[in-house]
């Protein structure tokens, strides 16, 4: 309908954001503010009624981001200040991750601090000259209220231009310097991985495991590469932080022990009470972490982690075509984690009292609770301890916590679930993929292979337009160029999902995005790849990420899977810029190892001599034994190609699987290094001990 002129969107009864996909944006389309999404209309307005603009940034299972909103973008005459000073943007940070990191990056240059919700005020030229993160609706908290905010900075834009000029340049300038990256190339040598370790021991906890203090992230990444220090070096010191920190995390209140899935973060150093929401990518790449861990271990409980990941995930986190959802919000009926806590006398109800208390002795339930008067399940000893205290047997014990666990999940069920943002993104499925690739692989279960081959066919149909990526769907819309993360984690997906499956459709996909990554994507000058490609709108500054924070970084991801087709394929060029890229984060990730894990990792790749296996058979899907025994053991470092032997296809894309005929008609595989082979085998005990020589 179209508006009286003079009236805003706001005033009509709706803003600017009713036709936008993001959940996050949608949550804020009745708001009092005129909100607009980021893009031309805003901008350009901007610019012609010379007025600063307020960017808020923020995603949909923010706490803080749903406090503020109600606070003060719901709060009438709040939203007057806004609109009366202010082009007003709102931005989910997950589909537009690079405006995120730009004016993240000025925020915390201004503030020495960052977080979501990000308030950020720019020039008509999109600009940062002031920003911070949560504002209250008035002083408090030792924080100037967020009309005060308002009135000064609408001030200080109308009268105080020199000052605000002289703040754009000098930030502008440093953003630049920090978005390019250390484009330093340093000598890469082993010496990384031994000093990293040994930067990792000095942080390690000792007791609660993880590194450092309170809050705590779980360390998927650095984990990993302490597995991979662990297979290279056989230093058991290495194994036992990574088996202390994630029993200690699968124990606590971090994971959900009824639902499975983790919670995003320790708001404590014991991993007991989380911020309640969930997130794919933790999710994601934990899985992967608890996978690798049981191959390493042989410990049954880390499947049973790994596999509550993958059913979570799959009952809560997947759309009907395929796609996984982003996240779960903390709240419900708003309060925070209501939907994952207990009452003593709720247990009682569902288990009787002398289960009950059972229950309680080993999930640590008390009627004082430990989270505001309620509990939250966690675990401290083990069932034969607790059976012991107890006087009952295990298994009498073991038999109540399955029923109560069966009863409790079941009653929750039947409450408010916290809300769900139902965007598919696809960097995040990427990470997804790969787990699920894996887990079919590792745990021989062809559901879950079924699982990513659904996945990966409906990314590659849903998120593609004219051989470029698109970062986001939602109810049948794709939206925004890709950037790096995108295509370096789907990528990755899709090699491991050709690994794990033998389908040259896969390797086909990922040879082809990635010759699309390194067209988009490679800075010809310095070197390294940028967050946006070429085809992406322009920013007021082209970034360059290389840190392993949440999410891998696109560059360590990239790296390594051009290392991996390089091995696949013999491209010599693939090698060279992925080598380019290591020895740009050598010298970061030797003092900052927490924050280059997924990095560190590619490093021990290649100066592994990674194992090329190739598998011979008649018929890929008859073919058993000889790939259980490959999945069975924990090789980080390696690649692996099955083909039939009539296959010219494969022979034509991975030149590894030329001449290697069957031997007695038999499956066979091939175990290479350094292009040299070993001789062919077609029994299972044969390979494995040419698998761990």
């Amino acid at each position: 309908m179209k508006q009286k002129e003079g009236v805003s969107a706001a005033s009509a009864g709706k803003n600017r954001l009713g036709n936008e996909t993001s959940p996050y944006l949608l949550q804020h389309a009745d708001n009092p503010v005129d909100w607009y999404p980021w893009g031309e209309e805003a901008l350009t307005r901007a610019r012609q009624e010379n007025k600063p603009i307020l960017l808020s940034i923020g995603y949909s299972a923010c706490h803080w981001c749903h406090v503020m909103a109600h606070e003060s973008f719901e709060n009438e005459a709040i939203a007057r200040l806004m609109n009366e000073n202010f082009i007003n943007i709102k931005v989910d940070r997950e589909e537009r991750p690079d405006l995120d990191q730009i004016y993240m990056n000025a925020v915390q240059m201004m503030t020495h601090h960052g977080g979501w919700p990000m308030t950020v005020f720019l020039t008509p030229e999109g600009i940062p000259f002031y920003g911070g993160t949560y504002f209250p609706p008035e002083d408090r908290y030792n924080m100037p209220g967020f009309p005060r905010v308002l009135l000064s900075v609408a001030e200080a834009f109308r009268e105080r231009r020199d000052d605000i000029s002289n703040t754009t340049s000098s930030l502008l300038s440093e953003l630049r310097r920090v978005s390019g990256g250390d484009a330093k190339e340093d000598l890469l040598t082993t010496e990384v991985l031994a000093t990293a370790y040994q930067g990792l021991v000095k942080n390690f906890d000792r007791v609660e495991g993880g590194f450092g203090g309170a809050p705590k992230f779980p360390p998927a990444m650095a984990l990993e590469f302490l597995l991979r220090t662990f297979h290279r070096t056989k230093n058991n010191e290495a194994l036992e932080i990574v088996a202390h920190t994630c029993r200690k995390m699968a124990n606590g209140g971090i994971y959900d022990q009824l639902g499975g899935g983790f919670h995003r973060y320790s708001t404590d150093a014991r991993w007991l009470v989380p911020h309640f929401e969930k997130m794919l990518y933790d999710n994601a790449l934990l899985s992967r972490l608890y996978l690798h861990y049981f191959q390493a271990s042989g410990e049954n409980w880390a499947r049973e982690v790994a596999e509550g990941i993958l059913k979570y995930v799959l009952r809560e986190m997947t759309n009907e075509l395929g796609g996984f959802y982003s996240s779960q919000d903390a709240d419900s009926e708003g309060h925070e984690g209501k939907f994952f806590v207990w009452t003593m006398a709720e247990v009682e109800q569902l288990l009787g009292k002398e289960e009950a208390d059972l229950f309680s002795a080993y999930y640590n339930l008390t009627t004082e609770g430990n989270f505001e008067g309620q509990n939250i399940l966690n675990i401290t000893s083990s069932i034969d301890e607790v059976a012991a205290a107890r006087n009952v047997s295990s298994q009498r014990l073991s038999e109540v916590i399955e029923r109560g666990k069966n009863l409790l999940f079941s009653e929750r069920e039947k409450r408010v679930k916290p809300d769900r943002d139902e965007k598919i993104l696809t960097a995040w499925n990427g990470l997804m993929l790969t787990s699920f690739s894996l887990a079919g692989a590792i745990l021989r279960k062809p559901e879950y292979l079924e699982t990513a081959r659904r996945n990966a066919s409906f990314i590659l149909a849903e998120l593609r337009r004219d051989d470029l990526l698109l970062r986001t769907w939602k109810d049948g819309r794709a939206r925004f160029n890709a950037y790096l993360e995108d295509y370096a984690f789907l990528v990755d997906g899709l090699l491991t999902l050709y690994e794990t499956s033998g389908e040259l459709r896969w390797f086909e996909e990922a040879l082809q995005l990635t010759k699309k990554m390194v067209e988009e994507f490679w800075d010809e000058t310095e070197g390294g790849f940028f967050f946006t490609g070429q085809s992406h709108e322009q920013l007021i500054v082209r970034a360059k990420d290389y840190f392993d924070n949440a999410t891998p970084s696109g560059n360590s991801v990239a790296a390594e899977v051009l290392l991996r087709i390089a091995h696949f394929t013999g491209n010599s060029d693939f090698e060279r810029r992925a080598l380019t890229v290591l020895r740009q984060v050598s010298q970061s990730a030797r003092r900052y190892p927490t924050g280059f894990g997924r990095a560190l990792g590619v490093i021990d790749f290649h100066f592994s001599q990674p194992k090329e296996i190739v598998v011979i058979v008649d018929d890929i899907e008859a073919e058993e034994k000889l790939l259980e025994e490959i999945w069975k053991h924990y090789l980080p470092n390696k690649i692996i190609t099955v083909s039939q032997v009539a296959d010219s296809r494969t022979r034509e894309f991975i030149p590894l699987a030329s001449n290697r005929p069957l031997v007695d008609g038999k499956p066979t595989a091939y175990v290479c290094q350094q292009r040299s082979c070993q001789a062919p085998v077609t029994d299972p005990k044969a390979l494995r001990r040419q698998l761990l020589s």
